[in-house]
């Protein structure tokens, strides 16, 4: 037969201490999961507010770089504009002195000619100047 000593049970069974265990075990898990599900909650909020920073960056920088483009196009429009108006007031000038010239022809066929093939080339220079107008629209 078995002693008495031998059979003793110890003051603490182990299904005592498995069931003190098992609550802080618990409560350890827990506290993880939602540390860590805190910190991926907080990585995802922080990206967004990353993300919304670059899209207003973004568009600021855009609005800036069409407000420099626009303001380059119009001053560019504004120069051809003025250029085409000189060029036309030049053909005018040119046309009446051609009709002038050609009133008062009398065997001078050079001169004419010369003030034509002039006004031939300012015309040739306006068509260019139109053609860079339309290309600017």
């Amino acid at each position: 037969m078995p002693t008495l000593e031998t059979e003793t049970i110890p003051p603490y069974s182990s299904r005592e201490t498995s069931s003190r265990k098992g609550p802080k075990a618990r409560w350890f898990w827990m506290f993880w999961i939602i540390f860590i599900a805190l910190g991926v909650a907080g990585a995802y909020s922080y990206s967004n507010h990353l993300k919304k920073e670059m899209v207003a960056q973004l568009q600021q920088d855009t609005q800036r770089e069409m407000a420099a483009l626009k303001a380059q196009y119009d001053s560019r429009f504004t120069e051809l504009s003025e250029q085409m108006n000189e060029m036309q007031s030049m053909v005018q000038s040119f046309n009446e002195l051609l009709t002038f010239t050609k009133d008062q022809a009398s065997g001078k066929t050079d001169n004419s000619n010369k003030l034509y093939s002039q006004l031939n080339e300012v015309k040739q220079q306006l068509n260019k100047l139109e053609r860079k107008m339309e290309l600017l629209k």
